[in-house]
């Protein structure tokens, strides 16, 4: 009976003792949860100077930028307070201005049954429509290349109601790059990195516009900060790696002209330019670079094209001019390339090399005009004496008005041609002064236009088919006559 007394006492002991630490450990929470939602639920026990207090902090947030601060508060106070109805005007308003259309919306409707036709939220919630509407219209237009228009609807609609819209704030910055408005994307990055200096997106985008400036060292080191932060980032590898190939490709294009292997230079620019077809900051001196290696092959038509491609993205790059004036050479485009080098040389007067260049130019368009003397007799400019006379005895023969009697008329014209062609590269001094462009009188130029020439020409042996004697008379359409001694 004692034991079970005794049993009985030390059951009641320990269901006492822990009902008490029950009762202590409740008592704890609660003055844990007072202690911590004091300043939040004050407003219950109707203290307005701790509501005050509350906005006033979240005012303090919001100027800051600290909105996630702001919006743990008011969570807080409202979850403290289910209505509180300032609370949830102040969370709707935030939420707009960082784009959260749907939860804001809730909010606003919560705040508009508390206090139902308020002018203010009834205006407020107005914009955020608005506002929702014109970042959904943005970003179609965007994803179908009008950029101007999707521009209009951030700035002017999307911003000024959700000014702390980071998705409309990245957007604006995509649609400047797509716009190559390069400057002002990279001064809405520093805006974005101010507040968030490890924004990914804001670091590529900025990047980005720093490369299509030619900036490359800062370009890549947007890169590389946005890969330190995620190393897997697929499409910050991608413009770290693709600009690294690029340079890479272009310093092997410049080591090659240096050591003149011109034709490895070529190929290097080409890959180079294929790289990225946009980069016109860049791919500029690529193609002035690729022009200037194919002038120096002789690659007459492939350097033009080259230079014109330089020159359309910058018009006034002066060397690209004076390059496509000699490529203009090459193709015997004389007046072009005058054209070209006169132009030049308005732009720089005191270059000498410029000056030159023209002076080169204008001699050979002046050289075009004359009478293609190696033409006719059908020789090349480096032809001997001999091959000279030859093609000249091939060519009186083929054309004497004797043998060609049906059409005397053209053969008469033919026969003064090479008669004047003879007569000036048969001539070591006038053959020499016509290939310097130098002047030279009687050059047979007026034969047929009523001074005519008269020439001379003395051949060993007569003219097979019974021209050996000899040939004397002048041709009608000169005053003068020709003279043929055989």
């Amino acid at each position: 009976m004692l034991k079970n007394l005794n049993l009985s006492w030390a059951f009641n002991s320990i269901a006492w003792r822990g009902l008490v630490y029950t009762v202590f450990i409740l008592n704890f929470v609660l003055v844990c949860q007072l202690l911590l939602l004091q300043p939040l639920v004050s407003a219950l026990d109707g203290k307005p100077e701790s509501a005050a207090e509350l906005f006033e902090r979240v005012s303090e947030s919001i100027k800051v930028k600290r909105y996630s601060e702001a919006l743990n508060d008011l969570n807080a106070a409202i979850e403290a307070d289910p209505a509180l109805s300032d609370a949830y005007f102040r969370r709707a308003s935030i939420l707009r201005q960082l784009c959260r259309y749907e939860v804001s919306e809730k909010s606003y409707k919560k705040f508009l049954e508390l206090k139902p036709g308020n002018s203010v939220a009834v205006k407020e919630l107005s914009q955020l429509h608005q506002a929702q509407s014109a970042l959904e219209t943005a970003f179609s237009f965007f994803d179908s290349g009008d950029y101007t228009k999707a521009l209009e609807y951030v700035d002017k609609v999307v911003l000024v109601f959700s000014p702390a819209c980071s998705k409309a704030k990245l957007l604006k910055v995509k649609l400047l790059l797509a716009a190559k408005d390069y400057s002002s994307d990279i001064s809405e990055t520093g805006y974005i990195l101010k507040e968030d200096e490890n924004n990914l997106e804001a670091l590529l985008l900025r990047g980005r516009a720093y490369y299509y400036l030619a900036d490359h060292d800062v370009a890549q080191r947007h890169y590389q900060k946005g890969l330190r932060l995620d190393p897997e980032h697929s499409e910050l590898k991608k413009a770290y790696f693709g600009l690294k190939i690029l340079l890479k490709k272009t310093k092997s294009a410049e080591d090659n002209v240096n050591k003149g292997k011109l034709r490895l230079a070529v190929e290097d620019y080409k890959g180079a330019l294929a790289l990225d077809p946009n980069h016109l900051a860049h791919n500029v001196h690529l193609h002035l670079g690729l022009c200037k290696v194919l002038v120096k092959l002789g690659r007459g038509k492939d350097a033009l094209s080259s230079c014109s491609e330089a020159l359309n993205i910058d018009g006034e790059l002066l060397e690209a001019l004076v390059q496509r004036g000699e490529a203009k050479l090459l193709t015997e485009d004389w007046e072009g390339a005058v054209e070209d080098l006169k132009s030049a040389a308005q732009k720089s007067p005191q270059d000498m090399n410029i000056r030159e260049a023209l002076m080169r130019a204008e001699k050979a368009l002046k050289m075009s005009k004359r009478k293609d003397w190696y033409k006719i007799l059908g020789v090349s400019k480096t032809a001997s004496v001999a091959e000279i006379k030859r093609a000249y005895k091939k060519l009186a023969l083929q054309w004497h008005p004797d043998k060609n009697v049906d059409n005397r008329e053209e053969a008469e014209a033919q026969f003064r041609e090479i008669a004047a062609a003879y007569e000036v590269l048969g001539d070591e001094e006038k053959r020499s002064k016509y290939d310097r462009g130098e002047d030279i009188e009687d050059m047979g130029m007026g034969g047929g236009g009523g001074g005519g020439q008269h020439f001379t020409f003395t051949f060993d042996g007569g003219f097979p088919g019974g021209f050996g004697g000899g040939f004397e008379g002048g041709f009608p359409g000169g005053g003068g006559g020709f003279g043929f001694n055989f």
